[in-house]
């Protein structure tokens, strides 16, 4: 790791806090009515202290809820960024257009509105910013990253946290992403691609694996082209980046539908120290943490199952 800076696997030097606004009428006691209010509910994670900070817009799995990764986001932001998790709804079916456009709305109003949300010290660098998804969030991430037309910002880093394109190959959610063409995707940017040992496993008979086969990680790295790497995490299943407490039926059941590890807590560490690495790479060019982890020179919560890079 870089000397000058923390262990990107533990909680970083600035103290953050966490913050949820609504759109327009929605407002209640638990949130903060906003001067430009966002097309969609975001949780807001942001360090504490003054400062200039690139932002990272994470987009959340299927059917779960953005305060699911509140760890996760907390963590990143406090090694220097600004994350902004949107929930792009409450209830979906199998069509992820909506949830596409949401997250492009999203995005075009960063600019205009963001800055109204944040303390009069803590500035948001546009020009550094980065996009994550988890799960279906992940392919989200992928679909707007490639429409490029449709955003106003630009992205310069894309992660896909066990990104996933439907039931199994074949068998894709509209609108379908891979094209099962290597390389194919023309993204114009890095592109960071994590994988779940245990995401391809099924829990129980009755059910399918979280991250199918054919349909998952090794995919949608496979259609990247570089600068692109690949992290496959042993032992790890396809929720364990979540937070320990999960409340609700929803939150219950992400212990329920998935093959888990023994804990969540390294899995969120490595899924949080990765993207952190990551992003100070291709958003602040200090590729000093994403080398140490891809040479084994760092101390690592997880053990790998594949690291692959596009050069």
């Amino acid at each position: 790791m870089s000397s000058s800076s923390p262990n990107v696997f533990e909680i970083g030097k600035y103290a953050t806090t966490l913050h949820r606004f609504e759109p327009a009428g929605t407002c209640n006691t638990n949130c903060t009515a906003t001067p430009v209010p966002p097309p969609k509910p975001l949780l807001i994670a942001m360090p504490t202290d003054a400062g200039d900070f690139p932002l990272l817009l994470f987009l959340h799995g299927y059917l779960l809820y953005n305060s699911f990764y509140s760890q996760l986001i907390q963590h990143v932001a406090s090694h220097g960024f600004i994350v902004i998790a949107p929930q792009l709804y409450d209830v979906a079916g199998a069509d992820a257009t909506g949830e596409i456009k949401s997250a492009a709305a999203t995005t075009n109003w960063l600019s205009e509105g963001l800055h109204g949300l944040l303390p009069p010290n803590v500035k948001a660098n546009l020009s550094k910013l980065g996009l994550a998804g988890h799960s279906r969030g992940g392919k989200t991430a992928f679909a707007l990253a490639l429409m490029k037309a449709a955003t106003t910002l630009k992205f310069l880093a894309l992660i896909g946290v066990d990104p996933v394109d439907g039931m199994d190959k074949g068998k894709q959610t509209p609108p379908p992403l891979l094209t099962y063409v290597p390389r194919s995707f023309d993204l114009d940017m890095a592109v960071m691609v994590i994988g779940s040992g245990l995401g391809e496993v099924k829990r129980n008979p009755l059910f399918p694996p979280c991250a199918p086969k054919g349909v998952n990680h090794e995919d949608f790295f496979n259609e990247c082209q570089k600068p692109a790497c690949h992290f496959v995490v042993k032992d790890y299943g396809h929720l364990d980046m979540l937070d320990d407490d999960t409340k609700g039926i929803r939150g219950k059941a992400t212990y329920c539908l998935c093959k888990n590890g023994k804990s969540r807590e390294p899995m969120r560490m490595f899924t949080a120290g990765i993207i952190v690495a990551f992003m100070r790479a291709y958003l602040d060019g200090d590729l000093s943490d994403l080398m140490s982890i891809r040479d084994g020179h760092a101390a690592l919560p997880v053990e790998f199952q594949t690291v692959e890079f596009l050069e």
